[in-house]
């Protein structure tokens, strides 16, 4: 049963059937994920009670997910995350600087505020999102790992130099917000990644690399505000740690 008081990234991380659901309304589960769906669908001008209802028709379809990452240990869903959402980004960033640099180049004429508009809003997401990733994987996820392997050998973790993981883990979901902006600007420079009438073949492969990019960072997103984040900073206070 969903409630109107449970925040949408517990409902998107709990029922992940649900993700579907609050794409399709407009409902920000990633950046947004700690409001109220009451507040939430609301906000969208829609009833919760529809929602809800949607959503529980389309648990009761789903097939189950590959991997139930709220039990998982935080360990596999780092692994997952590294080597799904990671290594996406590296592989993936500099194609699409090219393909918007040649697309600039040979739409300039008719195109061209818009797509330097663009290429602006793009520069500044690569650029933040590299810095992201080394800051996760040589701070962060190390010392959620560390954390969960000394929880289970039952010892105290290795100390760390910034204190409590909810410090570094305060930057990360700043540096999320920030990609959301981002993503919001980029759909509206390109009508959701809609190509213009004239568009050519790489104009039409830049938008839908720029549509997977979208959707692969908001889950991503989801991954680590609503389910990493949470349960890190759930097993550090009931270690005692942080304090």
């Amino acid at each position: 049963m969903i409630t109107n008081d449970a925040s949408v990234g517990s409902i998107a991380a709990q029922t992940p059937a649900s993700i579907g659901v609050f794409e399709k309304f407009g409902i920000d589960y990633c950046c947004g994920g700690g409001r109220p769906f009451a507040t939430a669908c609301r906000e969208r001008g829609l009833a919760p009670e529809a929602v809800a209802a949607e959503i529980e028709a389309a648990a009761s379809l789903a097939l189950p997910p590959a991997r139930d990452w709220m039990r998982a240990s935080l360990d596999e869903l780092i692994v997952h995350i590294l080597s799904t959402h990671h290594e996406y980004l590296r592989a993936e960033l500099p194609a699409l600087e090219q393909r918007l640099a040649k697309t600039l180049e040979a739409h300039a004429a008719n195109h061209g505020e818009r797509l330097r508009a663009l290429q602006e809003v793009y520069s500044g997401l690569q650029e933040e999102l590299y810095a992201h990733l080394h800051k996760e994987e040589i701070i962060l996820f190390p010392a959620i790992r560390e954390l969960e392997a000394a929880h289970g050998e039952d010892r105290r973790p290795a100390p760390t130099p910034f204190g409590s993981l909810q410090n570094p883990i305060r930057v990360m979901r700043h540096e999320h917000d920030n990609a959301a902006k981002a993503l919001e600007r980029m759909r509206d420079l390109t009508g959701c990644y809609t190509p213009p009438p004239d568009a050519c073949a790489s104009y039409e492969a830049l938008l839908a690399g720029l549509r997977r990019l979208d959707a692969d960072l908001r889950q991503h997103i989801h991954l680590e505000n609503n389910v990493l984040f949470p349960r890190a900073a759930e097993l550090e206070a009931g270690s005692g740690e942080g304090r």
